[in-house]
């Protein structure tokens, strides 16, 4: 509320719900609405915030992301993935601007999507599928050359997320290749 001191409106009191106009309520609630939204996509709904392995806890969610599209076309797939790609950038970003850190353990996100991805690439099939999540581990863990540019190269959200994306496609490629010299042995 504005109270009148001399002819001059003062500044609007700080509200917390309820305690003032509902309109203003309402405002100040949707201003925490998209850093706890960021916070909750950054990680993976929660995955993140497991005690021990969370980037494992991450990829696994990204498990379900793969089986979920495992039905859909491959262009819903591909816009899937660039639509998370996405919202990891954005989450991931806003995680590292409010913690003032450069690659915070709890974003898993980046994780989630690299194993989607890696997932997706392969044979549908439990075998592959254990390889691909051990290869994309194995990669975004031990970050081999050209990974770990983009890592120590690349910052903010952007950087999070191309350094797993680039992990998915080396195990996705390495297992891709392993696959088509299997189908070739006599």
């Amino acid at each position: 509320m504005r109270k009148a001191t001399g002819g001059l409106a003062a500044a609007p009191e700080r509200c917390d719900y309820g305690a003032c106009h509902p309109w203003e309520a309402g405002r100040n609630s949707m201003h925490k609405f998209p850093p706890k939204l960021a916070y909750l996509l950054a990680t993976s709904v929660g995955a993140g915030l497991s005690p021990i392995w969370p980037g494992t806890a991450g990829a696994m969610v990204g498990v379900a992301v793969a089986t979920a599209l495992t039905p859909a076309s491959p262009w819903l797939t591909v816009l899937a993935y660039a639509a998370l790609f996405a919202v990891g950038v954005w989450a991931s970003s806003h995680v590292v601007s409010r913690t003032g850190t450069e690659d915070p353990q709890i974003v898993v996100i980046d994780e989630t999507f690299g194993a989607a991805v890696t997932l997706s690439m392969l044979p549908v099939d439990p075998l592959w599928w254990a390889a691909g999540f051990l290869a994309f581990r194995f990669f975004d863990v031990v970050k081999p050359w050209p990974i770990r540019i983009m890592h120590e190269k690349v910052r903010g959200g952007a950087g999070i997320m191309m350094d797993d994306a680039a992990a998915a496609v080396a195990a996705g490629v390495l297992l891709l290749l392993l696959n088509g010299l299997i189908n070739h042995l006599p």
